[in-house]
């Protein structure tokens, strides 16, 4: 339930859970209270997925030239395999994502990587 203060021109100034002097109330999917909050479709947010979607294409990219051994992920500085470490753990929690960058662990505790499939 936001309340909405607005500036002298109307846009939103600030959104508030409880009423306050001068709010007006305005249901959570308005579009002035998504595109406040950042979550309607706005230039920015349509650029931010863009984003997103890019830097998924990269990292597919990443993992399709070291599933090649056309780059090792040690060529990398340590920073950017950190990131793709933490990238690669949150897409594993998912089914079926992406290739398996670093490959699967067997019995024995070594990694193993299968590139038949590719």
């Amino acid at each position: 339930m936001p309340y909405a203060l607005r500036h002298a021109d109307g846009r939103v100034l600030s959104l508030h859970r409880h009423p306050e002097a001068g709010a007006e109330f305005l249901p959570s999917d308005h579009p002035e209270v998504q595109a406040f909050v950042g979550a309607g479709s706005t230039p920015q947010s349509e650029f931010a997925k863009l984003d997103a979607d890019v830097v998924r294409v990269l990292e597919d990219l990443i993992d399709v030239l070291i599933a090649r051994q056309v780059l090792r992920i040690t060529d990398l500085p340590v920073q950017a395999q950190e990131k793709l470490y933490a990238r690669k753990s949150f897409r594993d929690r998912k089914p079926a994502q992406a290739l398996r960058l670093y490959g699967d662990e067997g019995d024995d505790g070594i990694l193993s990587t299968d590139f038949s499939a590719l």
